[in-house]
């Protein structure tokens, strides 16, 4: 993969609303992050929504954005994805991405 571009890594948190607990989501959302080398976490909230941060090259970051509006885990009925402080990094302040409880 090489050394990611500075001027692209973003950060930005999410919201993703619907059916979505209990279907996988929070750890396909990992997986999916890891292996793009997208840093950060997400969890389910008490509203019933999926909620995280994600940070990474932007490239990889709008796919994931892209997949946590439309597409989703299996069984998932996503009805928005809702995106908050977005912005530009230098570097990336979490080393992994993790399922939070």
């Amino acid at each position: 993969m090489g050394i990611p571009d500075i001027r692209l890594l973003v950060t930005l948190e999410f919201e993703v609303y619907g059916h979505v607990q209990g279907l996988n989501l929070t750890k396909d959302t990992r997986d999916r992050c890891t292996k793009a080398g997208i840093t950060g976490w997400v969890k389910n909230s008490k509203q019933g929504t999926i909620v995280g941060k994600m940070q990474g090259p932007k490239e990889e970051v709008d796919k994931m954005i892209t997949w946590l509006s439309s597409e989703g885990s299996p069984g998932c009925q996503i009805e928005r994805c809702e995106l908050r402080n977005q912005g530009n990094l230098s570097r990336l302040d979490y080393k992994d991405f993790a399922i939070r409880f």
